[in-house]
C-alpha cells in the first residue's frame, strides 16, 4: 500500500496540498512505476522526487545537466532538512559524499550525466540501496529537443542495471514528438507520461520590432522592479548591453562562455543573491539557475526555436508572482535563422523550418500570443489570455499587400542585389549618386510610394523577410525567397499589425509583484531576510519567497504555531528562522 505523502508534504515543505499534477506524479513514483512528467517551469517538478526521496528507503540519484543547477537545488533541499549532496568535478568533498552514500546517510545525490554514465559510478551505485532515478531536464535525451546532450543517451543502460529502481524523467519543454522520444530513450512506456498544462498565466508576453533595442530594454527595466535576464545572441552583445543598461542605475552584469571562469561564476552568484540585478547573457545562462524571483526576461533578438523561447521565458516568475517576457525582433534575425537551417543535417531541416515558422506565427499574430505559443505544444486555450500585449492593447491589422508587391517589384527590377534601405529610397524617389549611376531613376518603380504609405515600407520589408518572401544574400542584398511569387501574383495577402494608440491600451505598465500595498512590515521582513541570507551564505529566496513574507505581513502571526499555518514554512525553516521573523512582526505591532 502506498503511504500517504501529505503529512510529510506539510512537515518538510510547509505545503498543505499538492499543486497541479504533483499528486499524480508522486503517487506513481511511490508505487514504483516509471514516469515521464512534463510540467511547466515553476510547477514544482523538484518536489516530485524530493518528497519521495524523504519517504522511500535508500538514496534518490538525480541526474542534472549543469553544476550550477545542482548546487542551487542542493541549497533548497538542505534548507528544508533533506540530506543531500552533489558529486561534481568542482566539489572538494567527493570522498566524504561517497562515504555518506555508502553509509545510507543521503536522501538525494545530484550528478551530471557524464559522471552517471561512467563505469566507476555504476560500481558506486551498487554499493548502497537506491530509491529512485530522477532525470531532470529530460528533453536533453532527445535529438528532437533543443538542448540535446549525448551523454543522456547512456542513462537507460545505467538504469537497466538496477531494474527494480523506479525512474522519473522531468522536463518543462517537450512537444508530442519529443515526449515520445524521451520515453523511448529512457525506457518509459507510453502510458507512463503525465502532461500538465504548459500555460504560465503569471507571465505577460509582449513582442515588439526592434527600434533602438537598448532604449527599449532600458524602458522595460525602468518599468519592472526586481531581478531580470536579458538574452543576447553574441558574447560581444551581452557586454555592450550590460554597459548600456548600467546607465539605468540598476546593478548589471554580463555572462557568457568567453568570460574568465571566476568572473563568470561571480557574476552568476551575484545575480542569484540579488533582489534587483539585471544580467545580460547568452543562452549559456539560465538552465543552471533555479532563481524563483526573476521578474522579467527580455530577448534582444530571436530565440533559436519556439521551445527555446518557452524555456527561456519560463525563467521568469517561477515563484508564481506577476512577471514579464518581452521579445524584440528584427527581420535580419529571421534571415540569419534561415541561413543556419541550411547548415544543419538535411534530415533535420524540415523540423527546424517548422519551428521557425512557429516563431514567425507568434511574432506576426494580431491575436492572443499565448494561444499561438501553447498551440505549438498541443494545448488550446478556451479563450484569449488577457495577459499578453495583443490582448491588452487590441492591435489592428492593415492589408499591406499592394505595398508588399511594390517592394518586391523594386527588389526584382534593381537586380536583387541591394539592401532594404536602398529599395525604400527607390520607391520614395530619393535621388543619389548610386541611383543615377545605376539608372534606377528611370525604372517604373521609381517614386511610386508617397504619403501615408511611406510609413509601411519598413514593416513591410520586415514582414517579407519574416515570411521568406525575401532573403538576404551574403553581401546584405535582398533576393526573392520561395514565398515571393504567390504575393506578386495576388495569391497571398500581407497584413501588418498596427499597435493600438496609447490611449486605447489597458494596463500597459509592467505588473509589479513586490509590495503592492506599500506595507512597511513587508519591507522590514525583507530586510531581516537579507541579513539571515547573508549570514547563512545563501540567496534570500532560499530563506523564504516573497509570497511567504507577504502572507506574514498580511496575517501578522503572533506565535510559532500561527506562523506554521502559513504555506511554505516547514518544520526545519520554522525552527531556523521563525523567531527572527516573529520578532520583526512584534516590533511593528
Amino acid at each position: 500500500m502506498v503511504p500517504d505523502p501529505l503529512p510529510l508534504l506539510a512537515k518538510v515543505f510547509g505545503y498543505p496540498a499538492f499543486r497541479g499534477v504533483q499528486a499524480e506524479v508522486v503517487e506513481r513514483v511511490l508505487a514504483g512505476r516509471r514516469t515521464l512528467a512534463v510540467m511547466p517551469t515553476g510547477a514544482g517538478k523538484s518536489l516530485c522526487y524530493q518528497l519521495p526521496a524523504v519517504m522511500m528507503e535508500g538514496c534518490c540519484v538525480v541526474v542534472s545537466p549543469l553544476i550550477a543547477l545542482m548546487h542551487d537545488q542542493l541549497r533548497g533541499a538542505e534548507a528544508v532538512g533533506i540530506r543531500a549532496a552533489t558529486l561534481t568535478s568542482v566539489d572538494e568533498n567527493r570522498g566524504e559524499t561517497m562515504a555518506r552514500f555508502r553509509n545510507g546517510d543521503l536522501d538525494l545525490l545530484y550528478v551530471a550525466p557524464e559522471r552517471a554514465s561512467s563505469g566507476h559510478f555504476r560500481e558506486l551505485l551498487a554499493s548502497a540501496k537506491l530509491s529512485l532515478f530522477a532525470i531532470d531536464e529530460a528533453h536533453c535525451v532527445s535529438e528532437w529537443g533543443h538542448d540535446f546532450r549525448p551523454d543522456y543517451r547512456l542513462l537507460e543502460p545505467l538504469m537497466d542495471a538496477f531494474p527494480d529502481v523506479p525512474r522519473l524523467a522531468l522536463t518543462a519543454t517537450a512537444d508530442a514528438h519529443t515526449r515520445a522520444d524521451i520515453a523511448k530513450q529512457l525506457g518509459i512506456s507510453a502510458d507512463g507520461t503525465i502532461v500538465s498544462g504548459f500555460d504560465r498565466p503569471n507571465i505577460r508576453y509582449s513582442i515588439s520590432p526592434k527600434a533602438n533595442t537598448n532604449r527599449q530594454i532600458a524602458d522595460l527595466i525602468a518599468a519592472t522592479p526586481g531581478p531580470g535576464i536579458v538574452y543576447a545572441q553574441t558574447r560581444a552583445a551581452t557586454e555592450k548591453l550590460a554597459e548600456a543598461l548600467a546607465r539605468t542605475g540598476r546593478p548589471t552584469r554580463a555572462y557568457h562562455a568567453g568570460l574568465e571562469p571566476h568572473i563568470r561564476a561571480k557574476n552568476q552568484a551575484d545575480f542569484v543573491a540579488s533582489e534587483d540585478m539585471v544580467i545580460c547573457a547568452t543562452v549559456a545562462f539560465g538552465m543552471g539557475i533555479d532563481k524563483p524571483d526573476v521578474r522579467f526576461v527580455a530577448h534582444a533578438g530571436l530565440p533559436k526555436s519556439i521551445e527555446a523561447y518557452y524555456q527561456e521565458t519560463g525563467r521568469a516568475g517561477r515563484d508564481g508572482d506577476p512577471s514579464v517576457a518581452h521579445l524584440f525582433w528584427g527581420a535580419e534575425d529571421f534571415a540569419r535563422a534561415r541561413q543556419r537551417i541550411g547548415e544543419v543535417e538535411p534530415e533535420r531541416q524540415a523540423g527546424e523550418r517548422a519551428r521557425l515558422q512557429s516563431l514567425a506565427a507568434l511574432v506576426e499574430t494580431a491575436g492572443c500570443r499565448r494561444r499561438i505559443l501553447l498551440r505549438h505544444f498541443g494545448e488550446d486555450l478556451a479563450e484569449d489570455c488577457g495577459n499578453c500585449d495583443n490582448c491588452l492593447g487590441s492591435p489592428d491589422a492593415v492589408d499591406a499587400t499592394e505595398t508588399a508587391r511594390k517592394f518586391l517589384s523594386a527588389v526584382f527590377r534593381t537586380g536583387q542585389m541591394f539592401g532594404a534601405g536602398y529599395i525604400e529610397s527607390v520607391l520614395t524617389g530619393q535621388s543619389s549618386e548610386r541611383s543615377l549611376m545605376n539608372g534606377h531613376e528611370a525604372l517604373s518603380v521609381w517614386n511610386i510610394v508617397s504619403g501615408e504609405e511611406v510609413a509601411l515600407l519598413k514593416p513591410v520589408g520586415r514582414a517579407l523577410l519574416l515570411r521568406d518572401a525575401l532573403r538576404t544574400n551574403p553581401h546584405g542584398g535582398l533576393e526573392f525567397g520561395p514565398a515571393a511569387r504567390a504575393i506578386l501574383k495576388g495569391e497571398a495577402r500581407v497584413s501588418l499589425i498596427v499597435p493600438a494608440p496609447r490611449e486605447k491600451r489597458r494596463r500597459r505598465s509592467a505588473p509589479v509583484a513586490g509590495n503592492p500595498a506599500d506595507n512597511p512590515l513587508f519591507e522590514a521582513l525583507r530586510e531581516r531576510r537579507r541579513t539571515l541570507a547573508k549570514d547563512a551564505g545563501v540567496p534570500p529566496y532560499v530563506i523564504f519567497h516573497d509570497s511567504v513574507l507577504r502572507d506574514m505581513a498580511a496575517r501578522r502571526p503572533g506565535s510559532r504555531a500561527e506562523l506554521a499555518l502559513l504555506s511554505g514554512i516547514g518544520a526545519r525553516k520554522l525552527d531556523a528562522y521563525g523567531d527572527a521573523f516573529l520578532n520583526v512582526i512584534r516590533a511593528a505591532a
